[in-house]
């Protein structure tokens, strides 16, 4: 974990469509995404929508790693 300039912890954590979870922060294409909106689909898979209004979907084998916020009370 390392702190950010907010307060807040930040650790890099492997997500799956089961484990992701909204605020999670994404690279696609190199460019930072946060999940803003997750939709379940069939066979355990997840639509993630991001703040920029682009999807990504999530199928049940799909592993990648996000950075995650916390909040340090």
């Amino acid at each position: 974990m390392r702190w950010t300039p907010t307060g807040a912890l930040a650790a890099n954590v492997e997500i799956t469509s089961t484990s992701v979870q909204c605020g999670d922060v994404i690279q696609v294409g190199g460019q930072p995404c946060r999940v803003i909106d997750l939709i379940q689909l069939p066979s355990n898979a997840k639509r993630l929508r991001f703040e920029s209004g682009e999807q990504l979907t999530m199928h049940a084998r799909t592993r990648l790693v996000a950075l995650r916020m916390r909040r340090h009370w």
